[in-house]
């Protein structure tokens, strides 16, 4: 299926839509011919930005509320044909210190969704933003869809219950939904502020200002950066694909590579900027899973997406909009 033609005068929601990934999916959405409604909380630290959707902000329904509250949802899931469901606390420090929270928004808040769905639009397709911090710690790499799940901290637990909510709700009520596991993702749009939510931004931001890098340990644990273009790309074949309805999914480029690499490729490509090795602290430690790279042949085979962008052409597109646009995100 040309997926491209396949959302022209669709009725979209995107939950979490002012955030990263939702902003992106949003423009692309527009781009394709979409009708989107954004719903979001705007919550302190959650990456929200309303100028992350400033290309089509009139163009696009915004709706400021919370995937928690029952009657928000039911009115804003109906007449929806896709919900791409990308709300979430996705702070991993966060998670720790204020738990429930966590619990609340991204177990609570796929709930709502899920029954307003049961309750007024049984036909919608669901597609879900999981993380791959649901596995925790490797067993063996790559990963894939059959390795154990044992999350390291409450956000990858939360995402996790989420993750099976939404797949019970696909067996027993027969609404169509997709779960993805996404690996650590970088690019425009992305908070500037902290290194909260992954330090691949946080580092870009370090070069750009002509700071050292802080590269946890011997910047030897790998990991698997996908640009979130690639990401969009994917999110956006893997709707319309009935073959996909009601699996898991890893999502990533199957590339393992080091911290210490990144901080060079990043000072390399910025020109500005140096890096040093630092000690973890005890927050990072305490959730820190080690190595991880996906086995993405799953989605090869069933959704037929493959990663396109290279490491250094994502780093260098990143420099170049946060240079550009540096006062929406630095304050």
């Amino acid at each position: 299926m040309d997926y491209k033609r396949f959302y022209k005068d669709r009725n979209v929601l995107v939950t979490g839509g002012l955030g990263f990934i939702g902003s992106n999916l949003s423009i692309e959405l527009v781009r394709l011919g979409a009708n989107v409604t954004i719903v979001d909380n705007m919550l302190p630290r959650q990456g929200g930005n309303l100028f992350n959707i400033e290309p089509v902000k009139d163009k696009v329904r915004i709706n400021f509320s919370d995937v928690r509250n029952q009657l928000s949802m039911n009115h804003l899931v109906r007449g929806q044909d896709i919900i791409f469901h990308l709300a979430g606390q996705v702070n991993h420090v966060d998670s720790m210190r204020n738990p429930v929270q966590d619990l609340e928004i991204n177990c609570q808040g796929t709930l709502v969704l899920m029954q307003a769905l049961r309750n007024n639009n049984i036909d919608a397709t669901v597609v879900y933003s999981g993380t791959r911090g649901e596995y925790g710690s490797t067993v063996n790499l790559p990963v894939n869809e059959d390795h154990p799940t044992n999350p390291k901290g409450i956000y990858a637990v939360t995402n996790l219950a989420a993750e099976k909510m939404i797949l019970v709700y696909n067996q027993v009520y027969k609404i169509p939904a997709i779960c993805l596991r996404i690996t650590n993702t970088y690019g425009p749009r992305h908070q500037m502020m902290h290194d909260e939510y992954g330090v691949f931004n946080w580092f870009i931001k370090k070069a750009i200002d002509d700071e050292a890098l802080p590269v946890f340990g011997d910047g030897m644990i790998i990991r698997d950066f996908l640009y979130i273009d690639d990401l969009i790309e994917c999110l956006l074949m893997s709707a319309p694909t009935k073959k996909a309805v009601g699996e898991v999914f890893n999502v990533g480029t199957g590339i393992p590579v080091t911290f210490k690499e990144i901080a060079e490729k990043i000072v390399k490509i910025a020109g500005k900027g140096t890096y040093k090795f630092t000690d973890f602290t005890k927050e990072r430690a305490e959730v820190e899973p080690g190595d991880y790279y996906a086995d993405i042949s799953k989605l090869g085979r069933i959704v037929g997406w493959e990663p396109k962008i290279s490491l250094e052409e994502g780093i260098r597109r990143t420099i170049e909009f946060y240079r550009r646009y540096r006062k929406h995100y630095w304050s």
